[in-house]
């Protein structure tokens, strides 16, 4: 299953080679349970101990863990691709898993995985045996009946039934025959969990529910039906009661009684039902949908929350964007919406209703929809393009937003129908603080050979709603070529427009054109201005397969590589250019400083899919990078979108020392609970350590700051698995007991300090205090024992050496 609801209301659900564990109560994400290689691909609750968590993988293995603690209690290889997972409470030492069968492509089995019993974390789970061959890869293909007596599996139009005991095998198939719109294909499979009785999902919007199937011919079935497209899913409720089903209209049935009149509806969720789980008391179910949102649904059929993920978009048209304000990444949503995505949290902050028309979800309509966005650098203001799906002569609207702090979210400021003549290809802000809010202009470029720049202009009519609106300033163009790419230089005060092979270069405030760059053949795909110590530097890629670096003060050329750049990515707060090659089916990452022709980090074959799309985020703390091959990400964090809509992110630690804090709950002061305690006690500690890191202080402190092991063993043991407290009290009560000695020496060491600070104001106590380091080095060195002086020894002592014996010179 791609999620579960465990009884103590934690949703689990697979995020990637991720499983998080949600709290149902509290809204919040509690752990993100990681350790798998490849792709997380079926999760089940250990029937026998709610607490723990079978998963399968791609990489080959299943993992039984405690997911509380994110802790793996065991990891079991089976060294094949496991595409599904099942799990029986009939079964004690096995679980089920969906393989691929070998030698075949596209052929599936499902096999039974004897889980070896043995000491360590690390076992083999190679003994297989198969139950049933040609089974569909989805996990809502299989279904295993009442108490685990059979198991169920659909296929094309045919049905498999194999029952444990008896060993027996029936098959049944339904017409191939399409006929008056009906389609019989299987689209998914649940069995009842009390009865004999199995629900099929269909093609066509049927649901059969098939009774008496031991007998080969003498079954039968009954039909529902309500949805007018494909099943896709259906889960019986705990008594069996009643029966859920969910498709594309977005719409949750509930059957009651199996009978076409009595159901239920719970309409309007947003988008398609994929998969539906039910929790294991039976007191919510959830719904996940193909816009990557779980709803959460009571069981009276009420809605409850909805956890909101990355929504994939048919088409990223906007391309990755960063909303200064709240640091989220923002880009194309549902239809003609902008989804503000936070990556903390993985969850939408929320969705702007950019086109503002109803979307009609029909193939061949010609419909407006979100093409391209831009941020001014404080986030006040949102510019966005929409146009009609028209290729030669697409409507086109330029709308720009004012942020409201009132309601948090933007407004609609000013809308221009027709910016250009024909698509809009790139647009970009220029913000120049010391010129304050005068100088926030917006410029676009299009396929109609101009750039425009929009600026904004008080309104004079004293009944307009908007105080400012946005108006064309000036129109430029180069030789009647198309304008492709813009961007401005990091103070603003050039503004770099491509047209076609040509790069030009114009200053800001008086438009005049400075310098030309051309590189042929091919045209500019992707141009970025150097930062920092590098903004001398223009940087351009072309559709042929050349980067190339431009110095601005000598407009000549200062460096080409024959790169295929998609991608060209400058990080905001430092001098490095991200840029991601395409290449023999893979692409690879490539930093560099425009200033050295060599770049400081490459990553080959940083994934198989095609890189569309990258953002550098800025981090809230610089981080502390592990290795030196990272520093460049210390700032800001990478991001990539790739063409099958899968967000990633570059780390700069590895799996184990990500998950170490959060998984295996050491001790530290990192993961204490925030109580008063604790925090008291943690400025206890740290005001100790900078009293032992002060270097004016010479107090040594013999006493070990590492607990004893009793103690280590009384707090990280589990509470059920102690003996009993009698027993520890004289272990414990002796581990805090400090030896005699020890006590003795550091008493001498606080009373040598206590005299120093009542020694004379006019003593020079630095040159005392150096003396004193230096003489007891050199005895130690001789290997001789100092002897303690008494008090008033000690301060005949000071009275000499204050003395001037500088008289005796003169002899």
């Amino acid at each position: 299953a791609n999620s579960v609801v465990s009884p103590c209301r934690y949703l689990l659900y697979v995020s990637g080679d991720f499983v998080k564990v949600y709290s149902v109560n509290t809204e919040e994400t509690l752990r993100l349970i990681g350790g798998h290689a490849d792709l997380v691909t079926g999760i089940q609750l250990n029937p026998h101990n709610h607490m723990q968590l079978y998963s399968c993988s791609l990489d080959g293995t299943i993992k039984l863990w405690d997911f509380m603690d994110g802790i793996p209690i065991k990891t079991f290889t089976v060294g094949t691709k496991l595409l599904a997972l099942y799990t029986l409470a009939s079964a004690e030492d096995s679980v089920f898993v969906v393989i691929p069968k070998k030698g075949e492509r596209d052929t599936f089995q499902l096999v039974s995985v004897k889980l070896t019993k043995g000491v360590g974390q690390d076992l083999e789970g190679k003994e297989l045996s198969v139950v049933l061959d040609g089974v569909g890869s989805s996990m809502k293909h299989i279904a295993f009946g009442r108490e685990g007596a059979y198991v169920v599996s659909v296929k094309d139009v045919n049905l498999q039934v194999y029952f444990f005991k008896r060993k027996l095998l029936n098959r049944f198939s339904l017409s191939t025959v399409k006929t008056k719109g009906g389609d019989n294909r299987f689209s998914c499979v649940v069995c009842h969990p009390k009865e004999d009785c199995i629900a099929t999902g269909h093609a066509d919007g049927k649901i059969r529910l098939w009774r008496n199937f031991h007998h080969k011919k003498e079954y039968t079935y009954s039909t529902l039906h309500w949805h007018h497209d494909i099943v896709m899913d259906l889960a019986f409720t705990m008594e069996g009661t009643r029966l859920l089903s969910g498709g594309v209209e977005s719409v949750l049935v509930q059957w009651h009684n199996e009978s076409s009149c009595q159901k239920d509806f719970l309409p309007r969720l947003g988008s398609p039902i994929e998969y539906i789980s039910m929790a294991s008391d039976g007191v919510l179910c959830c719904t996940l949908h193909t816009d990557n949102r779980i709803s959460i649904i009571n069981s009276n059929l009420r809605f409850s929350r909805s956890i909101q993920g990355l929504i994939k978009s048919r088409d990223v048209k906007t391309g990755l964007v960063v909303d200064p304000r709240t640091k989220a990444l923002v880009l194309n949503g549902e239809p003609g919406h902008l989804q503000f995505y936070s990556l903390q949290s993985d969850q939408q902050l929320f969705s702007l209703d950019i086109v503002q028309r109803q979307y009609i979800h029909q193939a061949g309509l010609k419909q407006s929809d979100l093409v391209k966005v831009a941020f001014s650098a404080r986030g006040t203001w949102l510019a966005t393009v929409e146009e009609s799906e028209e290729v030669t002569d697409p409507e086109l609207q330029l709308k720009l937003w004012l942020y409201n702090e009132e309601i948090q979210s933007f407004e609609l400021n000013t809308r221009i129908n027709t910016p250009h003549d024909n698509h809009i290809t790139d647009m970009c802000f220029r913000d120049m603080d010391e010129l304050g809010d005068d100088s926030l202009i917006l410029v676009t470029t299009g396929r109609d050979c101009v750039f425009k720049v929009w600026v904004m202009v008080e309104d004079t009519d004293p009944e307009a709603q908007q105080s400012v609106s946005w108006s064309c300033d000036f129109v430029g163009s180069y030789h009647n070529y198309q304008a492709t790419n813009c961007c401005f230089s990091e103070d603003g005060s050039l503004l770099a427009v491509s047209f076609e092979e040509t790069v030009t270069v114009w200053d800001s405030l008086t438009w005049d054109l400075k310098c030309t760059f051309c590189h042929p053949p091919g045209n500019i795909r992707n141009i970025c201005f150097g930062r920092l110590t590098c903004s001398k530097y223009l940087i351009g890629a072309t559709d042929y397969g050349f980067l190339c670096c431009w110095n601005l003060l000598t407009c000549a050329l200062e460096w080409s590589a024959h790169l295929n750049v998609v991608v060209l990515q400058p990080d905001p707060l430092s001098e490095h250019i991200a840029a991601v090659s395409w290449l023999s089916k893979e692409s690879s990452l490539f930093v560099f400083k425009p200033n050295e022709p060599w770049p400081i980090y490459i990553q080959r074959n940083l994934c198989k899919e095609k890189i569309l799309l990258a953002a550098f985020v800025p981090r809230d703390e610089p981080e502390i990078a592990s290795s030196g091959k990272y520093l460049w990400l210390r700032k800001s964090q990478l991001f990539f979108l790739t063409d099958t809509q899968e967000l990633m992110t570059l780390s700069t630690t590895s799996l184990e020392e990500r998950l170490t804090p959060s998984s295996k709950q050491l001790a530290v002061e990192e993961s204490l609970p925030v109580t008063p305690f604790s925090l008291l006690l943690g400025k206890h500690r740290r005001q100790q350590a900078q009293e032992d890191t002060d270097p004016g202080k010479l107090v040594v402190h013999n006493k070990q700051e590492q607990a004893s092991p009793a103690v280590k063993e009384l707090l990280h043991t589990p509470a059920h698995v102690l003996p009993s407290a009698s027993f520890l009290c004289t272990i414990f009560i002796n581990s805090l007991l400090i030896s005699k000695e020890n006590k003795s020496a550091e008493e001498v060491a606080d009373e040598v300090e206590m005299e120093s600070e009542k020694a004379e104001d006019d003593s020079d106590e630095e040159d005392v205090t150096a003396m004193e380091q230096e003489d007891t080095s050199h005895m130690e060195l001789l290997g001789e024992m100092t002897c303690n002086l008494s008090k008033s020894q000690e301060k005949e002592l000071r009275k000499i050496r204050k003395m001037d014996y500088s008289w005796i010179s003169a002899l």
